[in-house]
């Protein structure tokens, strides 16, 4: 366990949370748990569900996580009275190997990588990144929005707004990236691939410490890539729901993974592993059979579900900004059998949680303002 409890060099702006240093909602405590390249278990889901439930600021608790567009999961509604025991539960699980990177963890990492013999299986190259950039004390000074990508060859993560990162060729090779509106880099040795992201995110910690204003990303600061190569960096799409790759891949209504859902995943599991995808989704290892038991838990194993086309900010009651409820909201659409196309659905200006594709863009509407930006009549 590394030691103090403070978060030093980080700008108080700076407002991502983590478990050291939540976000105080008006629903209770929320906390961040970082999972690097979504790599966990149903066992460890399970946990957190319990976890959830007994740290809840309201008696019975339901003790749900949500689901990041980052591959991070959450835990919200919590007692801020209890931080220091939940913090120490947390670290048992294993997921604070270090106190002062808490919140700079961000690794997105193709799901499907090693489930196919089609890409390279980068799963290693994960747990190599996240040890390196643990081992270096300055790299807790990156901003809590920064991200890492590391993509098997098939393009999806590189559609995220990242600002590091590997993209495959094969086994052995592939290009180091540094992000942005236009992606730079180089060719490079697999196997030299995460210490020059390590040299390069300490080149990003020295140059945010000199300049007046650093910006949060890897683009905001000029000329960071100089020397690399403009690059097309061609993307792919998000992970289909369904039976894939021997997996199932499921999503959650609004990101929202309830214990129930939990016990479903943990029985389809058997053991195997679970991915947390960046579209709020869960990859099932092994568990293609099961799609019929995890729907009827409740989870959406269809890209054609009415669901899979909506994402939403946590909306009120537990967002003291947001105007609506933005989850009965999209549950009255769902209702009305819409939408056909994405929509996400923000309390407020803020607009938290938008994805970064395209989709339509709705802040605060009523019922019948919604039905009508999607093209759906108020009374069927």
């Amino acid at each position: 366990m590394r030691g103090p409890l403070t978060m030093a060099g980080v700008p108080l702006l700076d407002r991502c949370p983590g478990v050291l240093r939540p976000h105080q909602a008006e629903d209770g405590l929320v906390v961040r748990l970082r999972i690097p390249g979504g790599q966990t278990t149903a066992e460890m889901l399970s946990a957190l569900c319990r976890l959830a439930a007994a740290f809840s600021i309201s008696p019975g608790g339901a003790g749900y996580i949500q689901l990041t567009s980052r591959g991070n999961l959450q835990l919200r509604g919590l007692d801020g009275t209890r931080l220091a025991e939940l913090t120490q539960e947390i670290f048992a699980l294993g997921l604070l190997p270090s106190f002062a990177h808490d919140r700079v963890r961000n690794i997105v990492a193709s799901p499907l990588s090693g489930l196919d013999g089609d890409r390279p299986d980068l799963r290693p190259m994960v747990g190599e990144l996240d040890s390196a950039l643990c081992a270096e004390p300055g790299l807790a000074e990156l901003p809590g929005r920064f991200l890492f990508a590391l993509d098997d060859g098939r393009g999806d993560v590189s559609s995220l707004a990242f600002d590091l990162g590997y993209r495959a060729f094969d086994d052995d090779h592939g290009l180091l990236v540094v992000g942005g509106p236009s992606p730079q880099g180089r060719r490079v040795a697999r196997s030299d691939a995460v210490p020059a992201m390590i040299d390069l995110a300490r080149e990003v910690v020295r140059r945010r410490a000199a300049a007046a204003d650093p910006g949060w990303r890897v683009w905001d600061l000029p000329g960071f890539a100089a020397g690399l190569a403009d690059i097309a960096l061609p993307t792919g799409s998000a992970v289909p729901l369904g039976a894939v790759s021997g997996a199932a891949s499921v999503k959650t209504p609004l990101g929202l993974l309830t214990a129930a859902q939990v016990s479903a995943i943990e029985a389809a599991a058997a053991g195997r592993p679970v991915v947390v995808t960046p579209w709020r989704g869960l990859v099932v290892v092994g568990a293609a059979g099961a799609l019929a038991s995890l729907g009827q838990a409740g989870l959406i194993i269809d890209d054609t579900s009415h669901w899979s086309m909506i994402t939403a900010c946590i909306g009120a009651p537990g967002c003291a900004r947001s105007l609506i409820d933005t989850g009965a909201l999209a549950a009255a659409l769902v209702d009305h059998g819409a939408p056909d196309r994405p929509i996400h659905l923000s309390g407020c200006s803020r607009r938290c949680g938008a994805p970064n594709h395209d989709h339509l863009d709705l802040v605060a509407p009523s019922l019948d303002e919604a039905l009508a930006r999607v093209g759906v009549p108020a009374h069927v």
